[in-house]
């Protein structure tokens, strides 16, 4: 899939691509650093039939639900010809225990026999975290295990 880049003079960088309907969707970035989610008419791929603002947060949110899921069912389809294991999404909410903590404080490979292969950042993907990685609210971990221990794990990040 092709993505045009668009410079638009005094005002930043469009960047888009074409969907099956025949719409753009892509996003504007100011040169003063805002964020623009475009969608393109469908009879007029050069006019917006919306442009939404977003914040730095709001666009890393954005990408890691368009990003982790792609991962996700990647992980999924490598692992179908092995019974038993699982693949899931877990988000650090803001109330999580281990907002601001570091992967080795979980201890979860030892409490759940589960692995976080990856973790979804900004729009960033961080694969194979070490035990000295930081988790911070909005991160969206990759879990692969058991469902009994993806259950537990999910508990854990939530609870502690």
């Amino acid at each position: 899939m092709n993505v045009d880049v668009t410079a638009l003079p005094g005002i930043g960088v469009r960047k888009d691509f074409e969907v099956r309907s025949g719409r753009r969707i892509g996003v504007v970035a100011h040169r003063d650093g805002d964020i623009d989610l475009i969608v393109s008419k469908l009879d007029d791929p050069d006019a917006c039939a919306a442009q939404i603002p977003l914040t730095t947060d709001e666009a890393a949110v954005l990408a890691n639900l368009l990003g982790a899921p792609q991962l996700v069912a990647k992980l999924n389809d490598d692992h179908r010809d092995l019974p038993g294991i699982t693949t899931r999404q877990l988000p650090i909410g803001d109330d999580s225990p281990y907002d601001g903590r570091t992967l080795g404080e979980t201890e979860m490979r030892t409490r759940t026999k589960v692995s976080i292969v990856a973790v979804m950042r900004a729009g960033q993907l961080h694969p194979s975290p070490g035990p000295d990685f930081t988790f911070t609210a909005g991160d969206l971990l990759v879990v692969v295990g058991t469902p009994e221990g993806l259950d537990a794990a999910a508990k854990i990040m939530t609870h502690g």
